[in-house]
């Protein structure tokens, strides 16, 4: 695999470190982004990545400072030829409790902060003949979910997203896909009630959760060259949770 610049929205969180392990092992240069975070919290991240990942802070849900981000990874580390869109909040209530600015604030950052980031770095990505766009959805995009209207229409319309980007630029080299994720073990399914993930746990038809390096393999296969024949698909890692074609 030829090195990348590689950038990893939602970069310090459970799954967006995982992402940047195994892209760091794949041989890329790779920037995680995330909002400017406690020096605990930097360092914590250091260490889980060996010190081999970049930082650069950002909140992706302003257009700005997507652009801004872009020129900056670009100036610093060079041309930007791998976007892993991965940044996500949640605001859950129930639609009928669900105001205004829960709504915007999950479609800002899981929905539209990836149009942003594309739309800054497409157009490098064409110049240069290759590009590779991993866009970061999940199950709740498929099935819905109680009590996160905003968050599964904001990971659905990716799917959307991801499907329309991929054909505009499918002749120029770059690809566009997505992942998603099922119940992966993070702090917070950790926090769950034994009772709840018991109950989780048992939905799955593989027998447990997903580990976040499960979904980091998935994302690195998307962005090999190899895999330049694949675009606008979608890739589920829900160990069945839900099946489709």
């Amino acid at each position: 695999m030829t090195p990348r610049i590689a950038l990893v929205t939602g970069g310090i969180g459970g799954l967006g470190t995982a992402i940047c392990r195994a892209l760091t092992d794949a041989g890329h240069t790779v920037v995680a982004t995330d909002l400017p975070a406690s020096a605990e919290r930097l360092q914590a991240f250091t260490e889980a990545t060996a010190g081999k990942v970049h930082f650069e802070p950002a909140d992706v849900g302003d257009d700005a400072q997507c652009a801004d981000l872009v020129a900056r990874v670009q100036a610093r580390f060079g041309a930007l030829d791998v976007l892993v869109n991965n940044a996500g909040i949640t605001r859950d209530a129930t639609l009928r409790k669900m105001d205004m600015a829960q709504w915007n604030a999950v479609l800002q950052v899981n929905l539209t902060s990836a149009f942003q980031l594309c739309h800054h770095a497409i157009d490098g990505m064409i110049a240069r003949g290759f590009g590779r766009i991993v866009n970061i959805s999940s199950v709740s995009g498929q099935t819905g979910n109680f009590g996160q209207a905003n968050y599964a229409a904001a990971k659905a319309g990716l799917h959307g997203l991801t499907m329309s980007l991929a054909r505009e630029v499918a002749s120029k080299g770059v690809t566009v896909n997505s992942v998603s994720p099922g119940y992966v073990r993070t702090p917070m399914t950790a926090a769950m009630p034994d009772a709840v993930l018991q109950k989780t746990q048992s939905a799955v038809p593989v027998g447990r959760l997903g580990e976040p390096a499960d979904i980091a393999r998935a994302v690195r296969f998307f962005c090999e060259e190899d895999a330049g024949y694949i675009t606008g698909a979608n890739l589920p890692v829900n160990g069945g949770l839900y099946m489709g074609f």
